[in-house]
């Protein structure tokens, strides 16, 4: 492994859109990824299923997958469509395979079961934290072996979904709530830190004429994710969970500063805002990724691709 690896042997919780894919593209073969759980998120449960299934048959995953959440822990569903589109998965062309999604064993005993055997556990949280907050209420005597939880989410000074939340915190904000309440070590890997890496339609074109039987594919898949952005006007898309997934592999090109993060729950207008308090360090429970090395990021980011073509 690189220089500042993580430790071998993660596991990924995903709502499985598109940047879902990038960011476990990243981590396959340069990490030991040991089981993958999926949640509702930008498109619900069944069709995270769908994308999981059709990801796995195109770049040929043997990963365990289980299946857990299919709305948040109050009962809500929020999704993202008008975003991403039904599927979560925007593209200018070609996309994954449509395959029937196999029957999936339950995320809570796989999760479960695989902490059980783990004394310092690092976790990659790509979506809302629904599974792992059911986890921390039905087994919270194995909070103590998640060394962290590394999470695509939050956003210190602004959001996405809403002016004030991001969409993996407004899509379950007491989920979060309830991870921090068990003081389940938190790395928020947020909006403004994921916005420092940006891809441009030079990438697109780039990762088209990579060599590889995929590179058409994953070139429209990169394309229909920048036109989320080019559509509002904008030249240039965050990778987002490609960029927490860096932060997992590679934490030496990330600056973490410890801080006291709080789950805003009930604000009229604020639901799911990230509050981040930077004083008092006698109160903090979590990490925000401060800074960063956004060209050495987005090389990596942007050199899977290639290679997964």
């Amino acid at each position: 492994p690189p220089a500042g690896a993580a430790v071998m042997g993660v596991w990924i919780d995903t709502d499985m859109s598109v940047d879902d894919v990038f960011a476990i593209l990243l981590l396959r073969g340069r990490v030991e990824i040991d089981g993958l759980s999926l949640g509702f998120g930008v498109a619900p449960l069944p069709r995270a299923r769908r994308n999981a299934a059709g990801a796995a048959a195109l770049f040929g995953w043997r990963l365990p997958m289980s299946a857990g959440a299919d709305r948040a822990i109050l009962g809500g569903q929020e999704h993202a469509a008008r975003i991403l589109g039904a599927t979560g998965i925007r593209s200018r062309n070609l996309t994954l395979p449509e395959v029937e999604a196999p029957p999936l064993p339950d995320a809570l005993p796989a999760l479960a079961a695989w902490l059980e055997a783990r004394e310092a556990a690092t976790i990659l949280a790509l979506g809302p934290l629904t599974n792992l907050a059911v986890l921390a209420l039905a087994r919270p005597d194995l909070l103590a072996r998640i060394e962290r939880i590394v999470w695509m989410g939050g956003g210190v000074t602004s959001g996405n979904h809403t002016a004030s939340a991001e969409y993996n915190a407004i899509a379950d904000p007491e989920a979060l709530a309830i991870l921090l309440a068990r003081g389940v070590a938190i790395r928020m890997i947020d909006l403004d830190a994921c916005r420092r890496v940006q891809i441009d339609e030079a990438d697109v074109t780039a990762l088209r004429a990579a060599p590889g039987p995929n590179a058409a594919l994953l070139a429209d898949l990169l394309g229909g994710y920048l036109d989320i952005a080019l559509e509002r006007g904008r030249q240039t898309m965050a990778l987002y969970d490609p960029v927490a997934a860096a932060a997992l592999l590679r934490p030496d090109l990330f600056r973490f500063r410890s801080v006291r993060l709080e789950a805003e729950l009930s604000g009229l207008h604020t639901r799911g805002r990230t509050v981040v308090e930077t004083r008092h360090p006698d109160t903090h429970n979590a990490e925000i990724a401060e800074d960063l090395d956004a060209p050495a990021v987005k090389a990596l980011c942007l050199a899977a691709l290639a290679e997964a073509a």
